[in-house]
């Protein structure tokens, strides 16, 4: 995001002398430039320039060797003495005593001094101490001790190397203000359509609008020194050649260049733009480069310097072709895509045969800026910022040129910029402006709109008058005429392409009036509106499973192939065909996953990693289940709507996404206390939890085993359908080699239920309460002897059948296997609730229901009551 240095702002509008950071961004927040950030002042107390007198070099034991240095400090600073010192050693005037081990600097040099009771960045406190066998009264000071960065060579900042001009400087000066290290600095977010806001010139004329301050910046190029030349027959030769292959638009519709001959390599960068560039976050290089990033920072327009000894004519812009690959300027060697569109030259006679920077985002090694280059060739244009988002993030490379490319730069700065990066070079490094001029401009004027006056009132609410309307329009830079009765003709300038239909006007009228002036009136909620079906479910699902005792978590979408390994899934497994992103945030996790348990087991296996015994924890989200049989997904254009068949091409390769609730148990179900041992989790905890699912979306649903279907154990897994057959999902306990490979706990159970399954199947009826019956109940139970591959979903079933009308709930509550039922054979044991509506039922009737269940559970599953 931007970063504001005040006084660099005062160059376009008129600030108060008292603007604090805060201030300005209570200003500008008004017309909707947030504040990010307020960046305190780097340096406090005393700063100053430093004379040194004498330097002594002093051998230590250690072997190093540390310089022993009188320094003027002025005469208001110069010591007379240290509190609670006694030292001959220490100055009696006209010079502090200063100990330094950098060697850098010599006898005369100026020199930045941080004094006792300074703060430099970090919190570090100067004092005066003694070390060395001298007292050191202050500290000589490095630029990465002051926070201005570091050019590699850790030394001290001697200000006349820096660019100050000793002239101008003197002992005791405040190197705070000198150095701009007691400035504020605002750091604001831009939105997406208001690219000119990451300029000085852009945040200016906003500011202007926020307050009414005078704009002091006389418009484009009328404000440069030297107004922009027209282009000329000899100018350095560009072509374009090129258009998009995916929504046919031209990537680069201007091209500005100029050239400057003779200039100083060796020529430092002045101080004040130094300090400039540094407080609006960026380094500072060398004299050809910040001169650019200052233009950049300055109008918005990014700018590009090319060493034109390492550049040969005609550049051409074009698309990379399969296979080509470039070096760029951060050293790392980059594979290009048929899309990326290309800054390339000629060598030896081959048309753009060597790629020298992707285009709008950054530049290349082959012809970057030297510290030998004397002939500079800057470039200056206006591309696509459709193309430069797709290069930037393809290659990871969020460059500040891509971040305004991609905002959208207006195409009528390149020759203001060009001309101004000119103009500094000539001052600032001695060269001299080449005649030629190149300037390759297939840009329009951006189209007239016909406005209701009426329609912001109508839109806001508040009564704007048509002198308010078309007055905003003009003082956001927009040319209004008259139109048709009740309307104006408009057209918007150059740098706002945002602008592009009556609503967008609007909001710039609702804006710069102030936000404040429309009054918040809430309207009110039309009748038989609310959560639907699927909203509803999927709140009380949450609710009822934290109630239960889990923790709702959120889990990335993203995975492996390593991830499907862990759970041990067959090659075969429909769960392993997943969707393979374009673009991962991670090499390792290219794919959206396929079922909630591999991210959901991840999470679960952080938390018992960091100390977590006992872990509950569950996730409803989407899954993608692409289809075997998927057409590929068309890449549509951008600037036009999709027609109706490419959008059902779109939906048809579009995987299906169902909704889906998981849950992982580990460690006790019931902790441990006083009142005895806790209960550990089982595979009985998870098919309840995936019940209870089923149970508040309305569904019956049938549980039964299921032998084989990782990652669950093939002994301890449930299947659970519908009645229909339909698959629900499944849950019991994990395999044992799963649970070793994540490094989870053994008998560590799970569950994974399709939501969307049962919101097909859920009527939506609402739910209907059933009547109190004010009668006594009747107990019984039964012991059930069956074999031991019968599963109790079964026999309950039958024992509900058996009950009837009266049945109003059954229970297990005992399973025994031994040499009392037999071999391969288990007892059943159900708690049974029976009760009539309206009478107290009679020995008779729970008799009855009592010869009912035994005779269904005999007829069903082959049970012999257990005597």
């Amino acid at each position: 995001m931007p970063r504001i240095v005040t006084d660099w702002l005062a160059d376009h509008v008129e600030l108060p002398d008292d603007l604090t950071a805060d201030r300005l961004a209570h200003d500008l927040v008004k017309v909707g430039l947030e504040e990010e950030e307020v960046h305190p002042a780097a340096v406090s107390g005393p700063l100053v320039v430093g004379r040194v007198l004498e330097l002594t070099p002093e051998e230590q034991k250690n072997g190093k060797t540390i310089n022993w240095c009188l320094v003027d400090v002025g005469p208001e600073h110069n010591a007379t003495q240290i509190k609670g010192v006694d030292d001959a050693d220490v100055p009696t005037g006209g010079a502090r005593g200063i100990v330094c081990g950098a060697h850098n600097f010599g006898v005369g040099d100026l020199v930045a001094v941080s004094l006792p009771g300074t703060v430099l960045p970090g919190g570090f406190e100067i004092a005066a101490r003694k070390t060395y066998g001298h007292v050191s009264d202050g500290m000589i000071c490095s630029t990465a001790e002051l926070g201005m960065g570091d050019d590699g060579g850790h030394g001290i900042l001697v200000l006349t190397e820096a660019g100050f001009d000793a002239a101008d400087l003197e002992p005791g000066q405040d190197a705070v203000e000198l150095l701009g290290l007691g400035d504020e600095v605002l750091e604001i977010n831009v939105t997406p359509d208001r690219g000119y806001a990451f300029s000085y010139r852009g945040v200016a004329r906003e500011y202007s609008h926020s307050t009414g301050a005078v704009f002091t910046d006389r418009g484009l190029p009328e404000s440069l020194p030297t107004p922009p030349p027209a282009a000329t027959s000899d100018g350095f030769a560009v072509e374009v050649d090129d258009v998009s292959p995916l929504d046919d638009q031209v990537g680069c519709d201007r091209f500005v260049t100029r050239i400057v001959r003779g200039i100083d390599p060796s020529a430092p960068t002045p101080a004040w733009m130094k300090r400039r560039l540094e407080g609006s976050g960026m380094r500072s290089i060398s004299l050809a480069v910040d001169v650019t990033n200052y233009v950049m920072l300055d109008l918005g327009q990014p700018l590009h310097a090319y060493d034109l000894d390492q550049v040969a004519a005609p550049i051409v812009v074009r698309r990379a072709t399969a296979g080509e690959r470039l070096t760029t300027l951060d050293d790392v060697d980059r594979a290009l895509d048929t899309e990326d569109l290309l800054i390339t030259d000629s060598p030896e006679g081959a048309r753009g045969a060597r790629v020298l920077g992707l285009a709008g985002v950054m530049g290349g090694e082959s012809s970057e800026v030297s510290t030998v280059t004397t002939d500079v060739l800057v470039e200056a244009a206006h591309f696509d910022p459709v193309t430069v988002a797709r290069t930037a993030r393809r290659h990871r490379l969020p460059s500040e040129a891509a971040k305004r490319f991609e905002r959208c730069v207006d195409p009528q700065l390149p020759a203001v910029a060009a001309q101004r990066a000119v103009d500094l070079l000539v001052e600032l490094a001695g060269g001299t402006a080449d005649a030629a001029v190149g300037d390759l401009d297939h840009t329009g004027a951006p189209p007239q709109m016909a406005l209701d006056v009426t329609l912001p009132s109508r839109v806001a609410g508040v009564p704007y008058t048509r002198d308010q309307v078309v007055g905003i329009l003009r003082t956001i830079g927009c040319t209004v005429t008259e139109g048709v009765a009740g309307y104006v003709n408009v057209t918007p300038p150059t740098w706002r392409p945002d602008l592009t239909e009556p609503v967008t006007f609007v909001e710039e009228i609702l804006r710069v009036a102030g936000y404040d002036e429309i009054p918040s009136v809430l309207p009110a909620a039309p009748g038989g509106r609310g959560l639907d079906l699927s909203q509803r479910t999927r709140r009380s699902v949450a609710r009822a499973l934290a109630e239960a005792g889990l923790v709702e978590v959120l889990t990335y979408p993203f995975i492996g192939e390593a991830d499907l390994d862990a759970l041990g899934l067959p090659s075969a497994d429909p769960r392993r065909r997943a969707l393979r992103l374009a673009n991962p945030l991670a090499d390792d996790k290219p794919l959206l996953r396929t079922n909630l348990l591999v991210t959901l087991l991840e999470a679960a296996r952080r938390n018992v990693s960091r100390g977590l015994s006992d872990v509950a924890v569950f996730e409803i989200g989407l899954v993608t289940r692409p289809a075997s049989d998927a057409p590929p997904a068309p890449q549509l254009p951008v600037a036009v709507r999709p027609t109706p068949a490419e959008l059902d091409r779109l939906a048809a390769a579009v995987p299906d996404q169902p909704r889906r609730v998981a849950g992982v148990l580990t460690g006790n179900a019931l902790p441990a206390g006083w009142w005895g041992e806790g209960r550990p989790v089982d595979w009985a905890d998870a098919v309840e939890a995936a019940r209870l699912v089923a149970h508040i979306a309305d569904v019956e649903v049938t549980v039964e085993a299921d032998a084989d279907h990782m990652p669950w154990h093939p002994g301890r897994c449930a299947r659970i359908t519908l009645t229909d057959g339909t698959l629900v999902g499944h849950a019991g306990e994990l395999h044992p080699k799963v649970l070793e490979s994540l490094g989870l706990p053994p008998r560590t159970c799970a569950f994974e239920v399709d939501l969307s399954v049962l919101l097909d199947a859920a009527s939506g009826d609402p739910v209907v309460a059933r009547p109190v019956s004010s009668f006594p109940v009747a107990k019984e139970d039964f012991a059930f002897v069956v074999d031991a591959a019968t599963p109790a979903a079964e026999v309950r079933a039958a024992v509900v059948a058996g009950g009837g009308d009266l049945l109003e709930d059954v229970t297990l509550f005992d399973v025994f296997t031994g040499a009392q039922v037999g071999e391969g054979k288990k007892s059943l044991a159900y708690s049974l609730r029976l009760r009539a509506a309206d009478h107290t039922l009679s020995a008779d009737e729970v008799r009855a229901v009592r010869d009912a269940v035994v005779a269904s559970a005999a007829e069903r599953v082959g049970a012999e009551l257990r005597g």
